[in-house]
């Protein structure tokens, strides 16, 4: 099974570049503009580091990646008599080197940003304040997990859309805005906020950042498995 899967995962690599290569050139692409963006805010005179949102543009690479995953070379690997099982594990195999790979390569950036003092300008772009950690090992799953959560989103996403077609996915997409909504008002209503302070402060960081995403992602992948078997090419 394991070999056949391999198999299917390299059918899905022969555009490697778009793969494997696209997250890393647009986190590079967008690591040049902040500091360049930085470098003319003057943001090296600040008395602490100015932080970037911008390292949220490599994750959500991913999830547009493995949403064409689905609507892409799922229809094309069934045209070759792939089952749909096979290709579903390979791209599991897929996400999970991806990920791995990503995340070891913000662990690395992260060092360089401290002694380059923000790439030259006083940027965190690497070193977020909500994920930074002092452990290697937990920094790097701190990278890592986010990655296998967005990226089973976009399969996710990419399964309803070929099971259901842009209705199915207008219907997820507002139906998850709605639950958000709800629990929002809801919360604001009953005065809960403290309450749910108090539950966050009282979990590990690490749980948060690695532990509740990777759970989060092994339930997408379970559902979506069940339910690219009935997935129409």
């Amino acid at each position: 099974m394991i070999p056949r899967m391999v198999r299917v995962a390299r059918i899905q690599l022969v555009n490697s570049l778009a793969v494997l290569g696209l997250p890393v050139v647009i986190l590079l692409g967008v690591l040049l503009g902040n500091i360049l963006i930085f470098g003319g805010m003057r943001a090296a005179e600040a008395d602490e580091p100015v932080v970037s949102g911008a390292l949220s543009s490599i994750y959500i690479v991913m999830l547009v990646v493995h949403l064409q995953t689905m609507t892409q070379m799922f229809p094309f690997a069934v045209s070759l008599s792939v089952t749909r099982r096979d290709f579903f594990g390979a791209t599991t195999l897929i996400v999970l080197g991806q990920s791995v790979a990503y995340g070891l390569l913000l662990t690395l950036l992260a060092p360089i940003e401290e002694a380059t003092g923000g790439w030259g300008v006083n940027m965190s772009m690497i070193n977020v304040p909500f994920l930074a950690h002092d452990n290697v090992l937990a920094q790097f799953l701190a990278f890592t997990a986010p990655f296998l959560l967005t990226s089973f989103l976009g399969i996710w996403f990419g399964i309803v859309f070929k099971r259901w077609g842009q209705l199915g996915v207008w219907v997820l997409g507002l139906g998850c805005a709605a639950l958000v909504v709800g629990f929002v008002s809801l919360v604001s209503w009953q005065r809960w906020w403290p309450a749910v302070g108090e539950f966050l402060a009282g979990h590990p960081a690490l749980a948060l950042q690695a532990a509740y995403p990777a759970l989060i992602a092994v339930v997408l992948a379970g559902a979506g498995y069940l339910t690219a078997r009935r997935a129409v090419p």
